[in-house]
């Protein structure tokens, strides 16, 4: 069997599009990006550790994000953006496992599951380069993500945001099952009662023999890994 083609995604300073071991390499070395960098070191104020994250599903190599962080920005700022952009659909509690401890949300009278800590921390205290972070949104039908630390500059952000989109992948090739072209809907029916392919496109979801009333109808195809899961139908949209 061969091997599974990658997903690919474009280079936000050169444009360049690459699959995605590639594109890892190549904001390695970017001349775009670098003097991208070399503009932004001329604003004023103080340099900052600036750290480029590698994001991952921990279970499809079909999806992944390079940002940017600013180091004083927060383990909150980083749940709010995987949320944007991936992950939110009904509020669901999530949480960051560093070392023997897990930052999650505490609520203002003090109450927590277990003994965790608050993600009011700001990551230049705990990221550094080579780090794997395990990371989970809702706790019941639960998305599971990697966040790598690939590496760390000294120097002035790319935006006045505290994270910075660099790529992303492109949204993967999901063929219909019926007739192989892209697919654009998830039958809920096929995919939680048969455990078998339920990708449809909108031509085939018209003649197909399942109406999903009992999960709320057909769910979108999104560029997100919690396609299919709970109530997430998109828009999965970077927040800026």
């Amino acid at each position: 069997m061969g091997r599974r083609k990658q997903t690919r995604g474009n280079c936000v300073f050169c444009g360049r599009e690459m699959a995605k071991s590639g594109l890892s390499k190549h904001l390695q070395s970017c001349e775009a990006l670098q003097a991208a960098q070399t503009e932004a070191n001329k604003q004023r104020g103080r340099n900052q550790s600036i750290y480029h994250l590698q994001i991952l599903d921990a279970y499809s190599g079909d999806f992944w994000l390079h940002l940017e962080m600013r180091g004083n920005a927060t383990l909150e700022d980083l749940d709010a953006y995987l949320r944007a952009i991936w992950l939110e659909c009904c509020g669901h509690l999530s949480a960051f496992h560093i070392g023997p401890n897990r930052y999650t949300q505490i609520f203002n009278d003090g109450w927590s599951v277990g003994d965790e800590k608050p993600m009011n921390v700001q990551v230049q205290r705990l990221f550094v380069p080579d780090m794997a972070i395990p990371y989970e949104y809702d706790f019941g039908t639960t998305s599971e993500l990697t966040i790598k630390v690939l590496n760390v500059r000294d120097g002035k952000p790319h935006t006045k945001h505290p994270i910075f989109l660099m790529a992303r992948n492109r949204m993967p090739d999901i063929p219909c099952m019926e007739c192989g072209e892209q697919a654009t809907l998830i039958c809920l029916d096929c995919l939680y009662e048969t455990d078998g392919p339920s990708e449809l496109c909108d031509a085939h979801w018209e003649t197909h023999q399942h109406d999903c009333e009992n999960y709320g109808g057909p769910m979108p195809l999104v560029n997100s890994p919690r396609t299919g899961l709970c109530g997430y139908v998109g828009p999965a949209e970077p927040p800026y």
